[in-house]
């Protein structure tokens, strides 16, 4: 069965054909990489639009990066959020990290099929990484008071762009006591407000601005 990436052009109009083009390879490199090295649940590869690319793009809706930011993709597993993100801002750099070494390996082989010329991947621990960044982001790796303290002063002092440098988290479900728990300025964006789908209903984008 072929699946395509209709569900993002619905979302995103003004795709170029190029961007429209590795979109539609994601679920071929996906299957080809998940067989072997399982980094998505089996289960979820023929919801690989909506509950992968479509949930990283979540982020793309909030923000729009510029040309020549910087964007750390802290515990990016097999490539979410950077992977698609990438693809949809072709000028702004990412840095995937991932201290499990399989599945950096596979965001390197998918990155390499798809001609990303803007994504760098390291088998590290996010507190190891040396440089600065004007964003992190990640998707639901652990709770915000553990995950703070591995990106704390990695952060750009001057923003470029109309969203303050900051964390962009995914994260789902009641966030109300860990956010209280980590005791971090965060703002929640509902995801059902750009989806439509039941699967985004309980899905947030969470801003902490630096």
């Amino acid at each position: 069965m072929e699946i395509k990436s209709e569900l993002i052009q619905q979302h995103f109009k003004n795709l170029t054909e190029k961007q429209i083009q590795q979109f539609d390879q994601l679920f071929e490199l996906y299957s080809f990489w998940n067989a072997q090295i399982n980094v998505i649940s089996r289960k979820d590869i023929e919801a690989l639009y909506e509950r992968h690319i479509l949930h990283s793009l979540g982020i793309a809706k909030f923000i729009s990066f510029k040309p020549g930011e910087k964007v750390l993709d802290v515990g990016t597993g097999g490539g979410f959020p950077g992977i698609p993100l990438a693809i949809m801002f072709p000028e702004t750099q990412f840095h995937l990290v991932d201290s499990i070494g399989k599945k950096i390996k596979v965001v390197t082989e998918v990155a390499a099929a798809l001609g990303l010329t803007n994504v760098k991947a390291s088998h590290s621990r996010a507190e190891q990484i040396e440089g600065k960044f004007d964003f992190v982001v990640s998707r639901a790796v652990t709770r915000l008071v553990d995950f703070y303290p591995w990106i704390k002063g990695k952060f750009n002092k001057e923003s470029k762009n109309a969203v303050p440098n900051g964390i962009l988290y995914l994260k789902g479900g009641d966030l109300k006591e860990e956010i209280e728990e980590s005791r971090l300025k965060a703002e929640l964006y509902p995801l059902s407000t750009y989806f439509d789908s039941p699967f985004f209903e309980t899905k947030y984008v969470v801003y902490i601005p630096q």
